[in-house]
């Protein structure tokens, strides 16, 4: 039992001071994962929650399911117990803060989607006591922290930054980047003053760096921030390709010349689409979070309408480039697909074009096929069902050359582009893997 006249907060700060608080996490996908191993690699004790009882599995033989988190990873993290993963929510009695890592996607009619955090949420309400912490990591709408998390919270009776502390920290997770988790500044803003410095102190138990705001929604609307300036900064490198392929000037020259510049400029790439978990999704987040506030955030949509566009135009582009060269219809040729994954060097395939894209040529009686040697197959997704389970074909000149075209989606190191070029008949280019060869760039055509 904890002692009454000694406060929520400094509770919770004796237990970091002394190096005894424990975390919970629930939620072990790309962000809370990276996020255990950083809270382990602290010496600090975290327990794992997850509804899939796959991950529970493999985590307890050490395996892992994320690329870029080798197993040794997993099971060093498991050494002296600091890691276990579970489904028994029972088990968050044993844990001081609480760290929400759940999904936050679009409903089909591009409205947020909370029911992952209001379930997340309302399953800590029974094992909530005095001097634990709730924090938030999911990306949402400034105000979900205050107005969906807390409400619910305080049903348990107890009531929030007096018995209990919350704030939201947004995940900076870069899966396959270059960034180590605990070398990302960790943002940090609490229900009032008192919970962001209660809640920072925890995450400077794990990251190098934590910076405090003034509130949770604050916290919120730096994510978002975040997200909507590379989205709109895509799109507006998206129309650049377009114009300029019209004009015959090649959009990437000019990128990479104009980035030569050492102020002012920061270059943007142009691409099949956006994909990931982010990118796509948080800038509409705030799109129907404005409307609330009788604003309509037109730069946001006009940026979202253009990247959306992209995949029905890549597939337009080689349909085309069928019918010029080859005389025939997209309708009956063999596509093969090079990279699936929303970016290359990873296995996260979550809202990649490259599965928008294959549907596209499939619906215009295309037969498609894949190549991505980092998802030898494709998992289950919401919007994608009828490619579940679909493998690899094996990259050698005998399978490439029986494809009518190969489409470069996801632009992986560690495959040979000349190679591709040498064995296919056509190779339609999104991404300029193919920019610096010097053999075949006849063969290529840059969507």
């Amino acid at each position: 039992m904890s002692n009454p006249s000694i406060s929520s907060h400094a509770l919770f700060r004796s237990k970091i001071e002394d190096k005894s608080v424990a975390v919970g996490i629930i939620g072990l996908g790309y962000v809370g994962l990276p996020l255990a191993r950083a809270f382990c690699q602290a010496g600090v004790r975290v327990v794992g929650f997850d509804n899939d009882d796959q991950k529970i599995e493999k985590l307890g033989r050490s395996e892992t399911y994320i690329a870029h988190i080798p197993s040794d990873t997993i099971a060093g993290m498991r050494e002296g117990g600091r890691f276990t993963a579970t489904a028994d929510y029972s088990e968050l009695a044993k844990v001081d803060a609480v760290l929400i890592c759940v999904p936050t996607p679009l409903k089909l009619t591009r409205e947020p989607d909370l029911d992952y955090v209001v379930a997340t949420t309302r399953a800590i309400v029974p094992h909530l006591r005095r001097g634990m912490a709730v924090v938030l990591e999911s990306t949402t709408y400034p105000g979900t922290t205050t107005e969906v998390v807390v409400p619910i919270l305080e049903e348990s009776g107890l009531r929030a930054g007096v018995d209990f502390l919350v704030a939201f920290s947004p995940e900076r997770e870069n899966p396959g980047g270059s960034h180590p988790t605990s070398e990302i500044t960790k943002i940090v803003g609490g229900l009032d003053a008192e919970c962001g410095e209660s809640i920072a102190a925890l995450y400077g138990l794990a990251f190098a760096r934590v910076a405090t705001v003034s509130n949770a929604a604050t916290a919120e609307a730096v994510k978002i921030t975040e997200n909507v300036f590379r989205a709109v900064n895509i799109a507006l490198a998206n129309e650049l390709k377009l114009v300029y392929t019209r004009m015959g000037i090649d959009v990437w020259e000019v990128i990479e010349a104009a980035k030569t510049k050492p102020f002012g400029y920061m270059a943007f790439y142009p691409g099949p689409g956006l994909g990931g978990h982010c990118i796509p999704i948080d800038p509409f987040y705030l799109s129907w979070r404005a409307r609330a506030f009788e604003f309509d955030t037109r730069f946001i949509e006009l940026a979202g309408e253009i990247n959306r566009e992209m995949p029905r135009i890549v597939v337009q582009t080689l349909s085309d480039s069928l019918s010029l060269r080859f005389r025939r219809a997209l309708n009956g040729a063999r596509i093969l697909v090079m990279g699936v994954a929303y970016k290359k060097n990873i296995d996260d395939v979550r809202e990649s074009p490259a599965l928008h894209i294959m549907d596209l040529i499939r619906a215009q009686g295309g037969e498609v096929e894949y190549y991505d040697a980092h998802c030898p197959r494709i998992p289950r997704t919401r919007a994608h069902g009828q490619l579940e389970g679909m493998q690899n074909v094996t990259f050698d000149r005998k399978t490439v050359s029986e494809f009518d075209a190969a489409l470069i989606v996801t632009d992986h190191d560690g495959v040979d582009y000349q190679a591709l070029v040498n064995w296919s008949k056509l190779v339609v280019d999104t991404r300029n893997a193919c920019g610096a060869l010097r053999h075949g760039r006849e063969k290529v055509v840059r969507a």
